[in-house]
């Protein structure tokens, strides 16, 4: 089969390699697919550059996220069967930027017949990870104000229509035209950009003084620092991570004089420590994707030929929406 392989870690554009390697096989406890479209994720560029918190042994295959067709399962699994279509996360290092990959039983979940594959692949950690900051960690209510940075992107994306879905008032920061509009398509009520507008100002504008209620940010450094300015009383801060590459820090006396909440969402960790919440999370995003509430923005699809590229321009920030790769473009 052709799998992208990484030998040594460094850019995405450099270091992603098209390879002819032979078809991995399950373990048990495994299922082997047919990858019908994978999204890419920031942390493949991270997975690239050996920065992840995760290290998977050189050579690996990245792609962390897919729509596949079980082609194969391994032993003791007996809650899928060839032939279903899936969507979840790729085992490392057999990822999904190849025509077979590897996944654990425990990540396969049925792909919703209302989103196509390359919409299907986008659902899982995107998705999952809006689902649990907003839900299970910051308790969103009806009618409460979300401030939700990098709107167009992966996670943020996902974040502004989960919250519109809540019944919440979305503020949505991106950095440039193309990707307001494409904020607003997804329906945030107000779109920053944040390279000509200050979004404190106008959060502080839209709620009257009172602040966001809720704080989206998978970006860190000054958007961390700047979201302190606009939170509102018992607002709550979600950090999901730190895009930028600064890892902020914050002043804990702020925190406690304006009576807000930093709350940390490392989506990851429930796959180890509570995976049955990751099950009935997918069963509500697949109730919300039925009902058309939530369908992930696909800007491109590319093929293997053009996938260091894409990983390259996730990484530097340029893309907006998802970028899906299939095997077949």
């Amino acid at each position: 089969m052709k799998a992208s392989r990484v030998h040594e870690p460094g850019e995405p554009r450099d270091v992603l390699r098209l390879e002819e390697v032979a078809d991995p096989r399950p373990a048990p406890g495994q299922v082997l697919v047919r990858v019908r479209a994978a999204a890419v994720n920031f942390p493949d560029a991270l997975l690239c550059r050996g920065m992840y918190q995760t290290k998977p042994p050189l050579p690996f295959t990245p792609g962390i996220e897919l729509c596949a067709e079980v082609a194969e399962v391994g032993e003791g699994v007996t809650t899928v069967a060839v032939g279903d279509r899936v969507i979840g996360g790729a085992e490392l290092p057999n990822g999904a930027f190849a025509d077979y990959a590897l996944m654990g039983a425990d990540t396969v979940f049925p792909a919703p017949d209302s989103l196509t594959d390359d919409e299907a692949a986008s659902l899982f950690i995107g998705y999952q990870t809006g689902w649990f900051a907003l839900h299970r960690r910051a308790g969103l209510r009806e009618g409460e104000t979300v401030l939700v940075h990098a709107a167009a992107g992966g996670v943020g994306s996902a974040a502004v229509q989960l919250a519109k879905a809540a019944g919440a008032r979305v503020v949505g920061v991106v950095g440039g035209s193309k990707k307001a509009e494409a904020a607003a398509e997804l329906g945030a009520d107000v779109v920053v950009d944040r390279h000509t507008e200050d979004f404190v100002s106008v959060v502080k504008e839209l709620t009257d003084g009172r602040g966001a209620d809720v704080v989206f940010d998978p970006v860190g450094g000054d958007s961390f620092t700047r979201s302190t300015k606009c939170i509102a009383f018992e607002g709550r801060i979600v950090i999901i991570g730190f895009a930028s590459g600064t890892i902020p820090t914050p002043g804990l006396n702020h925190a406690l004089i304006k009576n807000y909440a930093l709350i940390g969402l490392h989506w990851g960790l429930y796959r180890e420590r509570a995976p049955e919440y990751i099950g009935e999370a997918h069963a509500r995003l697949t109730e919300l994707a039925d009902q058309g509430l939530i369908k992930p923005l696909v800007s491109e699809r590319i093929g293997a030929a053009d996938l260091a590229d894409g990983v390259q321009r996730l990484a530097d920030g340029s893309t907006v929406g998802r970028l899906v790769f299939a095997p077949t473009a």
